[in-house]
């Protein structure tokens, strides 16, 4: 039986903290380790939410960007579940 969650599950749950980290990745100041279990770097620190990051990554809501060996670090890319998972912006009153 599989563990892994599945992405439409996954974006129901989804809290502020891993929306801005999907907003992050659109900016294009993420990126992401190649790893079973990937880090996500935002602006090159560490994410302080490295379960988040595992659960975006393993959810398919984020990707590595370009191919890398195990422990590279490359750019993070949104994959279409994850654009789809980013509601709209709301203007400020």
């Amino acid at each position: 039986m599989s563990t892994a969650r599945t992405a439409e599950t996954t974006t129901d749950e989804l809290n502020h903290r891993a929306i801005s980290m999907l907003r992050a990745v659109v900016a294009g100041r993420a990126q992401i380790s190649c790893s079973s279990e990937p880090d996500l770097f935002i602006d090159n620190v560490p994410c302080c939410d490295q379960y988040t990051a595992h659960m975006l990554a393993h959810a398919g809501l984020i990707e590595p960007a370009a191919r890398g060996v195990v422990g590279d670090v490359v750019p993070a890319q949104l994959t279409a579940a994850g654009e789809a998972a980013i509601p709209p912006a709301t203007a400020a009153a």
